[in-house]
């Protein structure tokens, strides 16, 4: 007898290893085109099995990763990051916020044209 290698839903695997918050978002995530296994685009109830490359597009940045195991139900981080290869490219730089402008207490508010310097400085 043949043994049939473990399979879960793609949705339910991105929830379990926490690539995303809710199982809904998964689900979201796939109807919308933004998962991928194996290169081709998904809907929720596909499988994936270990050695599958999944690629989410989320929160603005593509995460890319291998199936190292298969789980059905969502676990801590430590054991969620045991069940992933993470082939991602590394998150890009933050942008540092600009300052906002000091002002002296009780200065009261900005007048226009410093209000329209401030926006200049701040490129807006």
């Amino acid at each position: 007898m043949a043994s049939q290698e473990e399979t879960v839903r793609v949705d339910s695997w991105l929830w379990a290893v926490r690539l995303v918050k809710t199982r809904s978002l998964a689900g979201t995530a796939c109807r919308a085109g933004h998962v991928r296994v194996n290169g081709e685009r998904v809907k929720p109830a596909h499988t994936v099995r270990a050695g599958d490359e999944v690629r989410l597009h989320h929160l603005g940045r593509e995460r890319i990763v291998v199936v190292s195991r298969v789980i059905r139900k969502r676990v801590g981080a430590s054991v969620a990051a045991e069940c992933l290869v993470d082939n991602s490219p590394p998150p890009p730089p933050r942008e540092e916020v600009a300052v906002a402008g000091v002002r002296d207490r009780g200065a009261g508010r900005p007048t226009k044209r410093e209000r329209r310097d401030l926006e200049r400085l701040r490129g807006r």
